[in-house]
């Protein structure tokens, strides 16, 4: 008997919660309607006039203006290595020596085949010569009909293979010395520079990647140089931000290694399209780094002003809100303890303080309780501030 009691209990009172469902439903009554019945505690503050900034934080690491390896040309031992990381470097400094015995043999042996070949030439000129003579004097005989035609020729002959001989010697002379040059060229690669074009200003040694007595083949890398000043922020700007972004624009930018300093660089170059995998296009910033502070490889965030605005009407961003898809903020009528929703069109946002573009407000609006307000809905201010007071507090543009 007492189970078919309880059991007739929990449906008379499951009824009579639908009951009250259906009338609230029937009447139109929800919940958030009947908060705004009642007084809500709130916070005001008044508007402001004063600057806001439009400033697009990116973030990215340092890089090197200019970054190259010095490489040998020609393989062999690595004989002295004469610089270490973070030593300066001149341009045209020798950084390291390989072993030049080879080289050394085969430009002496260049320099005797030159010698050889200067023999030669000069034995074929001498001959040259004779065979002048020979020519001349056949040419004399046979004026005087004492020579035959047939001496005549075989002496022409003679001396035109000379002529050409001589001219081969020569020939040979300007290989010898080629082969010469080269072989001293091979001999002064086993020197091993630290060569750029443009400025002459010293650079510094990044990474070293070989020890001394290590056997190096061409192009197999020494130490990097890099160009540290200035250095480069590589930043990515999203695609909202696009289009802000331009040429010789002024930007600040903040690491981490120095907190508490501003370095002041400038946007020098903006890539023409964007990554289709982030929709990031890439920025360089190029900073001053004449102190050598910065190094590459720190990350970064660059602060770039798109725009400036004197005398915005500003509010706190607590008190923009929406309400049916329209973004505005509630004023409080302070006489009448009510609030009043008025749709706005913002401007600039920045940090915790938002550009009131249109329509120009007067009064103080609602940044605390707001979100439990209906237009028209009853307010309460704090008892023990003034109106004055509750407006005193400034809002300072790029708060956060």
């Amino acid at each position: 008997m007492k189970k078919v009691i309880s059991v007739v209990l929990g449906i008379a009172f499951v009824g009579w919660i639908g009951w009250q469902v259906y009338l609230r439903a029937s009447t139109g009554q929800t919940g958030p309607m009947q908060r705004g019945n009642a007084p809500v505690a709130v916070e005001i503050q008044a508007v402001e006039q004063g600057e806001i900034l439009d400033v697009g934080v990116f973030t990215g690491s340092l890089t090197p203006k200019s970054q190259f390896v010095v490489a040998p040309r020609v393989s062999g031992w690595l004989k002295e290595l004469l610089v270490h990381v973070g030593d300066t470097v001149q341009q045209n400094q020798v950084i390291a020596v390989l072993d030049d015995q080879e080289f050394k043999q085969q430009v002496e042996q260049a320099r005797a085949e030159l010698e050889v070949a200067k023999a030669n030439a000069e034995n074929s000129a001498s001959g040259l010569e004779v065979a002048r003579r020979e020519y001349e004097r056949s040419q004399t005989l046979r004026e005087k009909q004492i020579a035959s035609a047939s001496e005549l020729d075989e002496a022409g002959a003679a001396f035109s293979a000379r002529q050409a001989q001589l001219k081969v010697s020569q020939a040979q002379v300007n290989q010898r010395e080629a082969a010469l040059r080269a072989a001293e060229l091979r001999l002064s690669y086993t020197q091993v520079r630290a060569f750029w074009e443009g400025s002459a200003v010293p650079r510094v040694v990044g990474e070293r990647f070989v020890d001394e007595g290590a056997l190096l083949q061409v192009n197999q890398a020494i130490v990097s140089i890099l160009e540290n000043d200035p250095l480069v922020a590589v930043v990515y700007v999203i695609e909202r931000d696009y289009p802000k972004v331009k040429i010789h624009q002024e930007a600040t930018v903040i690491t981490d290694a120095y907190p508490n300093q501003r370095f002041n660089g400038t946007i020098v170059r903006i890539a023409p399209l964007l990554q289709e995998s982030s929709r990031q296009a890439r920025v360089e910033i190029e900073i001053a780094n004449a102190d050598r502070l910065l190094k590459p490889g720190m990350f970064v965030r660059a602060n770039v002003e798109f725009t400036r605005r004197s005398h915005a009407q500003l509010v706190p961003l607590a008190a923009v809100v929406r309400r049916n898809n329209t973004e505005g903020v509630f004023m409080a009528d302070t006489n009448l303890r009510t609030a009043h929703f008025v749709p706005v069109t913002q401007g600039i946002v920045n940090g915790q303080t938002v550009e009131v573009i249109d329509p120009a407000l007067s009064g103080p609006v609602i940044t605390m309780g707001n979100h439990l307000l209906e237009d028209g809905s009853s307010i309460i201010l704090p008892a023990n501030t003034s109106v004055a007071d509750r407006s005193s507090v400034p809002i300072l543009p790029g708060d956060s």
